[in-house]
């Protein structure tokens, strides 16, 4: 199967913003209009869409509504959700709400069993784990920190758990469009085997999807744009072509 393109939805106080690096005073406001958003990406042929909701991730409070209306002005196009997903209540939550796919971040550094627990409750399609790496560790609590196992360790550890899913971030790189870390997605594909790899994180031009593509990495199963996007450096059907080459 071609690795899909997940364009990114991040969602600040109600508004879809890009963070550069991770650092939530660097947000850029898209759209006032997040649902809006989702149906323009579903428009332009999106096969799958990656939404992350900040305020969670900064503990400070869900946006369980908004995320709703988004799953419901994309159908049929399937969302994924992250951000402050730590424990089952709150991934049963997103996946009531809408969500085909809850990707647990904090929650799976701290404790990797939570993640087999929850792949055993919802199915492995439906559960994916964040390795968001900072400083070359592990990024908890909307990367603000990152005091986690090494990026290896932690996919070896969420594998035995059975994850099958994994979004791997390089956060130096999130919003700068310079392109993936193709070493580090290496790394943890090695460490992780038989997964299911999203990489985050640097997409700026349609060179970087294929030469992420060109690089063999085992279990590539998609790419997430997100700035990209929004700036129109390429738009989603081109995207996914370049993809798919």
């Amino acid at each position: 199967m071609k690795p899909v393109l997940y364009p990114a939805i991040d969602l600040l106080a109600g508004r879809a913003v890009r963070l550069h690096k991770g650092d939530r005073h660097s947000a850029r406001v898209y759209s006032d209009d997040p649902p809006a958003q989702a149906r323009a990406f579903a428009a332009d042929g999106a096969r799958f869409l990656h939404v992350v909701d900040l305020d969670a991730a900064f503990g400070e409070g869900r946006q369980t509504a908004l995320i709703e209306q988004i799953a419901q002005a994309a159908f049929p196009v399937p969302i994924q959700v992250g951000g402050g997903i730590r424990d089952l209540a709150a991934a049963k939550e997103a996946l009531d709400g809408g969500a085909s796919r809850v990707i647990l971040g904090t929650a799976a550094v701290e404790r990797p069993a939570l993640a087999g627990e929850a792949v055993a409750r919802f199915g492995r399609d439906r559960v994916a784990c964040g390795i968001d790496v900072k400083d070359g560790k592990a990024a908890v609590r909307g990367w603000s920190e990152a005091e986690g196992p090494a990026p290896a360790q932690l996919a070896a550890a969420l594998a035995h758990e059975g994850v099958e899913w994994l979004v791997v971030t390089a956060v130096a790189r999130d919003g700068t469009l310079e392109g993936f870390d193709l070493a580090l997605l290496r790394e943890v594909a090695s460490a992780a085997g038989a997964v299911n790899l999203i990489a985050s994180g640097g997409a700026g031009d349609l060179s970087h999807l294929r030469a992420l593509v060109a690089a063999g990495i085992p279990g590539l199963a998609g790419a997430i744009a997100g700035t990209a996007l929004y700036e129109g450096r390429f738009t989603v059907r081109e995207a996914q072509e370049a993809l798919s080459c």
